[in-house]
């Protein structure tokens, strides 16, 4: 039996090897599969998966699909180099990751904008989808890899946005909290009031940190 997760207090070493996630600049061609680009989140549809049939009997038509959507706002904020989330819709505490290894990550103030997150966790909703949508217009990043319990990290990305849209993922999309290019940022988050969740602890399955760039290249 599978236990609840700390994500206050990760279970992962002190150190270990980054792998770097290609970093993907967000667009209706990019995000295809993922889930899209959204410009008005009012008039945005979040979808919805009925519950699944236990054996050979269907579910009856228009049951088990009844949930609907939660509303609130994340909260994602640096301290030192530690990235916390907050989901004020599902009453969620995270640890999203941090821009140094956990073991020499600093929680005091640093100047400067972070410019990485190295990741130690994922996970998907199966009943529903998620809008992330920027409250301060600026530009964040948030990592995603398409459907099935076999993740793979060769297929994991990161989507940067620009900040001028939101970020719709569908259900079955793996991904993490979302991750703020400055030190604080807030997002309006909407997603299936059911919120069940599988999660993949990336530190102990794969035996590394997940580098996530958090700025685009320039050449």
């Amino acid at each position: 039996m599978s236990q609840a997760i700390d994500y206050l207090s990760p279970d992962v070493p002190e150190q270990l090897p980054w792998y770097d996630v290609p970093l993907l600049v967000a667009s209706d061609d990019t995000v295809k599969g993922y889930g899209q680009l959204v410009t008005d989140p009012e008039e945005f549809e979040i979808e919805i998966v009925q519950w699944p049939a236990q054996g050979w009997r269907p579910v009856d038509l228009g049951t088990g699909d009844e949930g609907g959507v939660i509303e609130g706002v994340f909260h994602s904020e640096w301290q030192g180099e530690v990235l916390h989330g907050r989901n004020d819709a599902v009453d969620g505490h995270y640890i999203l990751g941090w821009s140094n290894n956990p073991g020499h990550a600093s929680p005091n103030d640093i100047a400067g904008n972070p410019e990485r997150v190295l990741l130690w966790h994922m996970n998907y909703h199966p009943d529903g989808g998620q809008l992330f949508y920027p409250l301060d217009h600026q530009p964040f990043v948030v990592p995603a890899a398409l459907p099935g319990d076999d993740l793979a990290l060769e297929n994991i990305v990161a989507l940067y946005c620009d900040g001028s849209q939101g970020l719709y993922i569908h259900p079955g999309i793996w991904h993490e909290g979302v991750f703020p290019v400055t030190r604080a940022q807030s997002f309006r988050d909407r997603q299936g009031r059911v919120h069940a969740r599988v999660s993949c602890n990336v530190a102990q399955e794969f035996g590394v940190f997940l580098n996530v760039a958090l700025h685009v290249a320039t050449s």
